[in-house]
């Protein structure tokens, strides 16, 4: 059985939920070494080329002990998405529940 790739996928249109490795250096909110992000960016360029409706990336930053831990913070990380990508990205600091559905809806 062949494995299906996002070039056999009809995503205009379409919402994308894309699950990332940003797993990135970050020191005092400046990431230190950006391989990750710019391995991802043929996949996400290859993604917005077929016109979705809105991209929705995921990904997590360190291994955060107990709740939420804002050094864990994926910010700094849209900014530097959206210079190699060259195009704006929006960011939402909720993952689950009302805030995190309303950031969604909210994109076009």
């Amino acid at each position: 059985m062949n494995k299906k790739t996002i070039r056999d996928v009809a995503l205009a249109g379409k919402r994308v939920l894309v699950r990332v490795d940003f797993n990135v250096p970050i020191e005092d909110g400046k990431i230190t070494d950006d391989t990750r992000i710019r391995a991802e960016v043929p996949n996400l360029k290859a993604i917005l080329a077929q016109k979705p409706r809105a991209v929705i990336l995921m990904s997590h930053l360190g291994r955060p002990k107990g709740g939420p831990d804002p050094k864990y913070s994926l910010a700094p990380v849209a900014p530097a998405l959206s210079a190699q990508l060259g195009v704006p990205v929006a960011f939402s600091p909720a993952t689950v529940g009302a805030e995190a559905e309303a950031a969604v809806n909210s994109l076009p």
